[in-house]
């Protein structure tokens, strides 16, 4: 285990002391996790990109041509309303970093 001294502004230290108190953790348990959490998420896009620069797009096009072209199963359908709810918070869905 190692100490690091933190300075982060007393607005967002009263906030995080809100949620940790709220979750029912330490304060320092709180900012352990929000950084796993952080690390988690950078690897996680890290891997991603690096994943999709191996991506050969003429090979997925010519998988998905040979796919047959028909309706989907009754069970696979959604409705016209579900349809226009999930375009919707695509939408409004803020855009990846």
């Amino acid at each position: 285990m190692s100490n690091f001294a933190l300075r982060i502004p007393e607005s967002l230290l009263s906030s995080a002391k809100e949620l940790a108190s709220m979750d029912k953790t330490s304060l320092n348990q709180f900012f352990a996790l929000a950084i796993a959490e952080k690390i988690s998420s950078m690897k996680t896009a890290q891997f991603f990109t690096e994943r999709g620069g191996h991506a050969d797009p003429e090979a997925a096009l010519a998988i998905l041509a040979r796919t047959p072209q028909s309706a989907p199963a009754t069970e696979d359908r959604i409705s016209t309303a579900r349809r226009k709810q999930l375009r919707n918070r695509i939408r409004k869905a803020p855009a990846a970093a």
